[in-house]
């Protein structure tokens, strides 16, 4: 007899929100990409979320794509009215409506390059990417550094993936990635105090992990702009500085990247950011977080929750995975 042990942050069946409860997920195909998710109470659906992402719209037929099961939560989805208009993205702005001033992003076309450690560096443009790529839906907890948190239905393909097309070679230890860099489409890169392009990086170890997860959309369709359109990274574990928005170069490396956060502040924005309530940020406490949405404090979980499947990864480094 074959005996499964549920992770801890899965949910039986049995208490999941029916599906046609959350979304009407059909209804986002045919061009109903600008709307918002129905709300998780079963009501109407909530109001046009602005920014529509309209540069992926070659790969929409991708969209909704089937939801994997492996992947649970423990807390209701955030409504997309809430979490599409509370962002950061530094490109557009320090605070977080940067919603309209990120319209400006296009993307497409748009190319990643692979480069580093690899055996043979290739460019790819996204669509020919996502269409090489498994499609999964996949619900994650969010939380940011600040303290605040969400829950996300990502649709995309795990880095692993990414990192088998790219075949590393044996010296490869790290994988950086990195946003655009255009000043002209992008105003807040012309601040000249901060490091650009926005720069994040794993292990490769970390990379191989089966919840690091390249995201292409979100809510059932392309990913909006403010949610880093076309491809940005999700670590669920992470605070989520790390989930670097708008990739458009994976560089694999033996050397650690110094990142854009840790580059401007190391004491406060390190390497690692692994979700730890134990350790305050030196300006706040991280023991609780404020749901996005409803404005609840929660207690902070080690590794937001995802300990069984990735405390392995850092054994020996217990004092560096500490660093906020």
């Amino acid at each position: 007899m074959q005996i499964r042990i549920r992770r801890s942050w899965e949910i039986p069946e049995s208490m999941a929100t029916p599906e046609s409860v959350f979304l009407d997920r059909r209804a986002f195909i045919g061009g109903a990409a600008g709307l918002a998710a129905a709300s998780l109470a079963g009501g109407p659906a909530l109001a046009a979320v602005p920014g529509s992402g309209t540069g992926a719209v070659a790969t929409a037929d991708l969209y909704p794509a089937k939801r994997s099961e492996a992947y649970a939560l423990d807390r209701p989805l955030t409504d997309e009215r809430y979490s599409a208009t509370y962002n950061n993205f530094y490109e557009y702005g320090t605070d977080k409506t940067v919603t309209p001033a990120s319209n400006a992003l296009k993307v497409q076309p748009w190319t990643i390059k692979v480069d580093g450690l690899v055996e043979k560096p290739f460019e790819i443009g996204f669509e020919d990417l996502v269409r090489k790529m498994p499609l999964e839906e996949r619900l994650y907890r969010h939380r940011c550094v600040e303290a605040w948190s969400m829950a996300v239905p990502w649709t995309g393909f795990p880095l692993a993936a990414l990192v088998a097309l790219a075949k590393p070679k044996s010296d490869a230890k790290y994988v950086q990635m990195q946003t655009f860099l255009d000043k002209a489409m992008a105003p807040g890169q012309r601040a000249f105090f901060y490091p650009w392009p926005y720069t994040e990086g794993l292990t490769l170890a970390e990379a191989g992990n089966d919840l690091a997860f390249l995201a292409t959309g979100v809510y059932g369709k392309p990913l909006l702009n403010q949610f880093g359109a076309p491809l940005r990274l999700a670590v669920p574990w992470k605070y989520g500085f790390k989930s670097v928005k708008s990739i458009n170069r994976i560089t694999f490396t033996a050397e650690r990247p110094k990142t854009f956060w840790e580059g401007l502040q190391a004491s406060e924005y390190g390497f690692w950011a692994n979700v730890n309530p134990a350790v305050a940020h030196p300006r706040w406490s991280q023991a609780t977080e404020r749901v996005l949405g409803t404005d609840q404090r929660v207690p902070t979980l080690i590794y937001n929750g995802y300990g069984e499947q990735v405390a392995g990864l850092y054994k020996g480094l217990e004092k560096e995975r500490l660093f906020a």
